[in-house]
């Protein structure tokens, strides 16, 4: 199914994708004339010598210009069921490296929501993870294991699911025992061991400390054979309440499933932070993506109880969703427990320090899905059947961001802003100076105005063709009606059915300083290859770009995107050769690279 996260970020725009649209002005962005006036109020007097070093005062330098690439780990090759953080994983590196990308952006990594048969219904969805601060450790590398003294290559399985896409239930069964092995593996060593001692530095680590070892007694509890599918709440009030003499005999009684899991996490975290620095290494940022909610049964909720708004029996006493609108008269119900903002400010926002803080260390740079909610919320009172009746509630704003600011410096945080977005979350996002999002996909219904048309950009964003919630710019083009494929070719030049290439190229000539697409579109596939349908439970999440080496094979692709990104400025200071080269490639054949779809080289 579609996270609620998910399908809270894309709601207006994509639950009718060929339905006639009216777009309502975007908010006006906010005006610099009091900023401008407070400059010209410093000025000297009228008729007086400017100052000394007046001729070497230049306007800033706009940011550098980027492009990059939308995938999964789970969407990459690899022989053992599903992608994975390693070998493929810096072939991937590698590949854009050859590309001139400098963007790789990646959905949620934390541990995705999975089906317990007979008890609860989960999809495998990285938007509707059971923990806000933990890896999913489905994407430990098998082969890097063995690379890692941890397992033999005897015991590895017999590579299976080649290009098919994932079956997570499958490969739960088959990787989940060896990448346990591991870690076992792992805790039999010395402590004099190189390795183990990373393990023993990493677990005492006051900042990891906040958060693994609550997931871990979370974890050992929500194992216990009598409350396996029970919600937290629904446990015995001694766990549920957290009380510190039964915590205590939990963490003595269960230590050996309580190290495996701290072990299991510093597997998936050490595995990761060696492919960020070789991401890292070959100039290619991590963009991270962290819905803003977190699930009702984590330990994100049992173990911060009092910055969530609860009932007396700790259930959720209201919950998140979104208003109704021109497509669901109803809303949309999501049922995450919302924040008790007041409570977290009267903490100084510390958890959200500690959760933006995990989630850079894993990324360069991170997306907060539904920004708007910083700004004003949908509130619905628990147990309501739709989200009809729910309320705006005001946000922490910029009070937050402020606050955080002294610990968290300069992060690098993308606003997700799609949909019906007010006044006050651009005022907000731009008071932040965080950059928004555009989508090419959303400029074609209503008039000039709409915000996703090319000359509605504005630098400070990311321009994305389309999203993993969107049908492939291919499966997207190949339904729109003639009118609108017109139009496409009157205004971008995207025309001989070449949808997918045509709106890479277009986003690449964005004033958007950033400009992201997924590898369905590099690919130029058709709906098959879609990653998700919101509002569809089942066959989500699961594409696959090919089998392993696949990478090895897109040498032409590469020179595209290297060719667009380097006419296109994306490119930090290529020499005129380059662009000459590069200038050439794409004025080749008649249409260029979008010919019917095909590269002349």
């Amino acid at each position: 199914a579609s996270s609620p996260s998910a399908s809270m970020s894309l709601s207006f725009a994509t639950r009718a994708h060929n339905t006639p649209r009216v777009f309502r002005a975007p908010a006006h962005r906010v005006s610099s004339s009091s900023s401008r006036a407070a400059r010209m109020s410093a000025r000297a007097a009228v008729g007086t010598p400017v100052p000394a070093n007046y001729a070497d005062q230049y306007p800033a330098k706009r940011d550098d210009r980027r492009a990059g690439v939308v995938m999964h780990p789970t969407s990459l090759p690899g022989p053992y069921g599903i992608g994975d953080a390693g070998p493929e994983a810096r072939a991937f590196v590698d590949w854009l490296a050859k590309g001139k990308m400098s963007i790789w952006q990646v959905l949620p990594l934390v541990p995705p929501g999975r089906p317990i048969p007979g008890v609860r219904e989960d999809y495998w969805s990285p938007y509707s993870g059971r923990d806000a601060h933990c890896g999913n450790t489905l994407i430990i590398s098998l082969d890097d294991l063995v690379s890692d003294g941890l397992l033999a290559a005897a015991e590895l399985p017999r590579p299976y699911g080649g290009h098919s896409n994932v079956d997570f239930n499958a490969v739960a069964a088959t990787n989940e025992p060896l990448i346990e092995k591991a870690a076992k593996a792992l805790l039999a060593r010395s402590s004099g061991d190189a390795m183990r001692s990373e393990f023993e530095a990493f677990r005492s680590r006051a900042d990891v400390k906040a958060w693994l070892d609550p997931a871990a007694m979370f974890n050992a509890i929500d194992k216990l054979p009598a409350l396996v599918g029970k919600d937290w709440w629904d446990w015995p009030t001694e766990y549920r309440d957290r009380d510190a003499v039964a915590l205590a005999a939990i963490a003595n009684d269960h230590k050996d499933v309580i190290d495996l899991f701290c072990a299991t996490q510093f597997l998936f975290h050490s595995q990761w932070m060696r492919l960020k620095q070789y991401a890292n290494a070959r100039g290619v940022s991590l963009v991270g993506d962290m819905p803003i909610y977190v699930g009702g049964h984590s330990a994100d909720v049992w173990a911060n109880q009092n910055l969530f708004l609860l009932s007396a029996d700790k259930k959720p006493s209201a919950v998140a969703g979104v208003p109704p609108d021109a497509f669901s008269e109803d809303g949309q119900l999501w049922g995450n427990p919302l924040f008790d903002w007041v409570e977290h400010k009267n903490t100084g926002y510390a958890w959200w320090a500690q959760r933006l803080k995990r989630t850079l260390e894993l990324h360069d740079e991170v997306r907060i899905d539904h920004f708007r909610a910083f700004a004003a919320y949908w509130q619905v009172e628990a147990g309501s059947a739709t989200a009809k009746n729910g309320q705006w509630m005001v946000g922490p704003g910029i009070d937050m961001f402020n606050t955080l600011k002294p610990t968290l410096g300069d992060a690098k945080i993308v606003a997700e802003d799609l949909g019906v977005i007010t006044a006050d979350v651009v005022q907000l996002r731009e008071e932040f100076g965080a950059p928004g999002m555009v989508v090419l996909q959303f400029a074609w219904g209503g008039d000039g105005r709409n915000p996703h048309l090319l000359h509605n950009h504005y630098e400070n964003s990311f321009c994305y063709p389309g999203t993993h919630d969107n049908e492939t710019s291919q499966g997207w083009y190949a339904a729109q009606d003639e009118e609108t494929k017109h139009r496409l070719e009157a205004y971008a030049g995207i025309a001989y059915g070449d949808g997918a290439w045509g709106l890479i190229k277009a986003g690449m000539s964005s004033v958007s300083k950033a400009c992201v697409f997924t590898m369905q579109d590099v690919l130029a596939l058709g709906n098959d290859a879609r990653m998700n349908t919101p509002g569809v439970a089942d066959g989500n999440w699961a594409w696959r770009v090919g089998e392993p080496g696949v990478f090895d094979t897109l040498d032409a692709e590469a020179h595209k995107l290297a060719s667009l990104a380097t006419v296109y400025d994306r490119v930090t200071n290529p020499d005129s050769e380059s662009m000459s080269i590069a200038c050439k490639s794409l004025s080749k054949g008649r249409g260029g690279i979008f010919g019917l779809g095909l590269w002349f080289l």
